[in-house]
């Protein structure tokens, strides 16, 4: 007997280091996803780029799988979602339809040095309208020295064809066969124009940075109306649903929805996003490398959020095992973390793009410490995830600080949440328990497909799509005085680290951090 059909949203998840595409079903499970990696090049320290034609090629074989696995199995599709990496950006023809410059990765360091020096004049201004300060990246800027100095996208411009927009603008045009021009204000925000106020493009900023206006995407809600798939494309006319970056996708997925509660994902980089509210966060201190954003656009209503970053945990992962070759694969590193019993002599700094929390340096170097002829491979996994245990700890107070309010619901997700050695840390350093959200891989998936689904009908609401069963509880085990020591050394070693390479240590805060949800209160 065949049962009832089910019904489900195309979901893709561009990440950085690989697309996945997968049906979303109607009772919030994803199907297995198809997946293929995507190249990352870095010609020098400061750059990180990839091709866009690649990320398209990928996007549509992967979904093509799904629709196909879909299709056996009498799923309905009834719409597309994206989710995508965040601050990445290209630009295009939009007669040939073809990239005119590598994609610049959200990671890419090339203007740092430059754009320290128009922080006196524009951090403050910018903190108040966009969230941000001047950082370590300007997508705008980019977009104006490309048509400056590359001819083909000068002569594109001159001709009234040229296009440039984050990931999420690439895809959408792309699937729509170049019907919508449009960035998700998810991933607007994380350009660093985007008026926190009018939901709009920041004027000013985008007038000094020397960014044609007529280039820019036009900016909308998170499940605006994207259009329809071209059937040339897939194969199949559907309504794209829902475009998001991918961070606030998981931010609904793992269940944070209201003040109080954050997210942790660990990724290509990890993110701490805590929820703040339905206005816009006055900042009660100000703290290096937190960020107010969007945590998603639905029907004209913004619910904000506080970020910080650490831009390179999973890839710092994938350079000890692959460029490296310390371990044969990051589940090797963190199988073997598992049989040093207890923390690590060893400490490990993931800075290998910059740091931003607890203090501003895009040009930090990463730091391996604690060696002696006494450590093993074991306890040198253990001391690298004790390390980005750290740095979540430093996300963490300083979300919490910025907003002048306790987090008291960490979920966590993303590919290393997968180590019971990582969570385990994560609650004694922190001091409070962590959840493992069920599903954590699939989350960029879900819950932009959760968002969409609700505008397609299939759920009533994103807390009714996201409802989640038991997550894995992790209890802090580490005693108070011993977790103060711990957290004592890591920002003492952040010191001396930025001391001794001449960097700033005026943002580096050596108070003693909140271990619990009680002493963090203001």
């Amino acid at each position: 007997m065949i049962g009832e059909r089910r019904r489900g949203v195309l979901s893709i998840d561009e990440g950085t280091t690989g697309t996945r595409a997968a049906v979303v079903l109607d009772d919030g499970g994803a199907e297995p996803p198809a997946y293929l990696p995507i190249s990352v090049r870095s010609p020098d320290h400061l750059r990180v780029e990839q091709d866009a034609a690649e990320i398209w090629a990928n996007t549509v074989e992967v979904c093509r799988r799904a629709l196909d696995r879909a299709a056996a199995a009498n799923v309905e599709v009834v719409g597309v979602s994206v989710a995508t990496q965040r601050a990445t950006v290209l630009v295009w023809d939009t007669a040939t339809g073809e990239p005119l410059s590598p994609a610049v990765v959200w990671q890419d360091r090339r203007y740092a040095a430059r754009l320290r020096e128009f922080e006196p004049g524009w951090d403050a201004r910018l903190a108040k309208r966009t969230g941000r300060p001047v950082g370590s990246r300007a997508p705008l800027l980019w977009a104006a020295e490309e048509i400056a100095r590359n001819p083909d996208a000068r002569r594109a411009h001159e001709r009234g064809r040229l296009a440039f927009g984050s990931v999420d603008t690439w895809l959408v045009w792309k699937l729509t066969g170049g019907a919508r021009h449009v960035m998700s204000a998810t991933n607007a925000v994380a350009a660093g124009a985007y008026d926190l106020r009018t939901g709009t493009w920041y004027e000013p900023w985008v007038e000094f940075l020397g960014c044609p206006r007529d280039v820019l995407p036009e900016i909308v809600d998170d499940d605006a109306d994207l259009g329809d798939t071209d059937p040339a494309v897939l194969g199949v006319r559907l309504p794209v649903l829902s475009a998001m970056g991918d961070q606030h996708a998981a931010m609904i997925a793992l269940g944070a929805h209201r003040p109080g509660q954050a997210m942790c994902v660990h990724g290509t980089g990890t993110f701490v996003d805590a929820v703040a509210g339905a206005a816009p966060p006055a900042h009660a201190r100000a703290v290096p490398g937190i960020l107010t954003l969007v945590g998603w656009r639905s029907r004209g209503t913004s619910v904000f959020s506080l970020e910080g970053y650490a831009s390179t945990t999973g890839s710092a992962m994938r350079w000890l095992c692959e460029e490296i070759g310390l371990y044969e694969s990051p589940r090797h590193l963190a199988e073997l973390a598992r049989e040093h019993d207890g923390p690590s002599n060893v400490l490990f700094v993931p800075a290998l793009a910059g740091l931003r929390t607890p203090a501003w340096e895009p040009e930090a170097t990463g730091i391996l410490t604690g060696l002696s002829l006494s450590t093993t491979r074991a306890e040198l996994a253990r001391g690298i995830l004790d390390g980005f245990a750290h740095s979540v700890c430093d996300l963490l107070e300083g979300v919490e600080a910025a907003g002048g309010a306790p987090v008291t619901d960490l979920f966590c997700g993303g590919g290393l949440a997968a180590s019971d050695v990582l969570m385990a840390s994560q609650a004694d350093l922190i001091g409070r328990p962590v959840r493992r959200a069920p599903g954590n891989e699939t989350a960029s998936l879900r819950g932009t497909a959760y968002l969409g689904g609700v505008k397609a009908g299939l759920w009533p609401d994103l807390a009714t799509a996201a409802a989640l069963d038991d997550a894995p509880v992790f209890e802090p085990s580490l005693p108070g005085s011993r977790r103060a020591e711990a957290r004592a050394a890591w920002r003492d070693l952040l010191a001396r680290h930025l001391s001794t390479s001449h960097l700033s240590t005026s943002h580096l805060s050596t108070s003693r951090p909140s271990t619990s949800p009680e002493e963090s209160k203001p």
